[in-house]
């Protein structure tokens, strides 16, 4: 399906670890998350809490299991703080993972948002004005020619609980912004948990989509958070979010889009999940397994 050396496997650690729930998973080792990263076949990572911030220790603890780092989260506060916080931040991180061997900058705009509040997520979901959209898209410029710097891009990560969630809200930010500085990354969990169909999304906007997160969702959970008007945070302890194959989400036409397109880079596994009740490794290879049999990967 997918031409050769076009696609790499990762998986976020945010299912042994939950950097939003330190409690998630605050047994889980660093260690034991990349092995078991590693054994359930994946060869790529994103970066969690736990992981050593000296790159020469990350480079060799990886490098024996085989793994390589895909991107990392950063939180952009570019509505409400002065840019020059956000910039200041921004370079370290980009420094950091220019020094592991990243190609992209994983950006969520965390101005007012919700995601780690207990507020109803559905509820209180951040809406934008036309100034914090002006605000938005210049920070984001700026952001995106000091990835270039390093021969970096950033993918904008539309989310739950902020201002960037919807489709109508992807839409303006890809209007907005300039394609050469500012790419997207698609998550299939978040715009389903928002009730958005992930594929015209996904048709719409593929030649800016420069990362894949991959994640199902459990839709009696989703149902239950409306419903009983629960925070992100109380979503994911409830089981919102799972892996791919585990949920309702038909992945097929996502994998013959991108198969179809020109998408080269990463497939990242990332379904935060209380790994109490949802064993890291087990659900890490089920993952793999989904993959496996519907792409050939």
């Amino acid at each position: 399906m997918f031409k050769e050396n076009t696609i790499r496997l990762g998986i976020a650690p945010i299912a042994w670890t939950n950097d939003d729930l330190p409690e998630l998973g605050g047994e889980n080792t660093f260690e034991q998350c990349v092995s078991e990263m590693a054994l359930a076949g994946f060869t790529g990572s994103e970066v969690g809490n736990k992981y050593p911030r000296d790159t020469e220790v990350l480079k060799k603890a990886l490098s024996l299991r085989g793994l390589q780092i895909a991107s990392a989260w950063f939180s952009a506060f570019l509505t409400t703080k002065p840019l020059e916080e956000t910039v200041e931040a921004f370079i370290e991180h980009r420094d950091f993972l220019h020094a592991m061997g990243a190609k992209v900058i994983v950006v969520s705009e965390q101005g007012k948002s919700v995601q780690g509040q207990a507020v109803p997520v559905y509820k209180a979901k951040p809406v934008f004005t036309e100034e914090e959209w002006k605000l938005l898209v210049a920070g984001l410029h700026r952001l995106g020619e000091l990835a270039a710097e390093k021969d970096m891009t950033i993918v904008f990560h539309h989310h739950m609980g902020t201002g960037v969630q919807t489709t109508a809200e992807i839409d303006k930010l890809m209007e907005l912004t300039d394609p050469n500085l500012v790419s997207l990354l698609f998550d299939t969990g978040h715009l389903v948990f928002s009730g958005e169909d992930p594929i015209p999304v996904l048709k719409k906007h593929l030649p800016r989509i420069k990362h894949v997160h991959l994640k199902d969702i459990r839709p009696e959970v989703v149902a239950r958070v409306k419903e009983e008007d629960l925070s992100f945070l109380q979503a994911v302890k409830a089981g919102a979010f799972t892996v791919p194959g585990d949920g309702s989400i038909e992945f097929d036409e996502v994998f013959t889009t991108l198969a179809a397109s020109d998408y080269t880079g990463w497939f990242v596994v990332e379904a935060e999940q209380d790994p109490a009740l949802a064993n890291p490794l087990e659900y890490a290879m089920k993952a793999r397994r989904y993959i496996g049999e519907k792409t050939g990967l």
